[in-house]
């Protein structure tokens, strides 16, 4: 069996160079219209087993990223934070726990 990689979906050129650092190959795209190709190909590309995705890019399509997540069993999609540091609530994980599972955690 070949060996899986990750892929990055960014909106940003520091992310990408970051991830590069890390081997991680990358595209930058910021529109939908850039992205869902860039995404289309990744999906079908059977060799990349995680896609990493920047928290603005999920934002351009959440639609196509929660049937990823819903659909696929590859490749596993992953949102990071940016540069500028997360989006999301602090207690996002919290929320997400309760709508997964239907239990509130203090």
């Amino acid at each position: 069996m070949a060996q899986l990689r990750f892929f990055l979906i960014s909106d940003n050129i520091d992310t990408q160079i970051g991830m590069k650092l890390a081997g991680v190959r990358g595209v930058v795209v910021h529109t939908r219209e850039e992205i869902l190709p860039v995404l289309d190909r990744v999906v079908k590309d059977k060799t990349v087993g995680v896609l990493i995705v920047t928290e603005k890019i999920a934002e351009v399509i959440p639609d196509r990223i929660q049937e990823l997540k819903l659909s696929q069993s590859l490749p596993l999609v992953t949102i990071i934070p940016d540069r500028h540091g997360t989006r999301r609530d602090r207690d996002f994980i919290l929320q997400y726990v309760k709508s997964a599972i239907g239990v509130k955690v203090e």
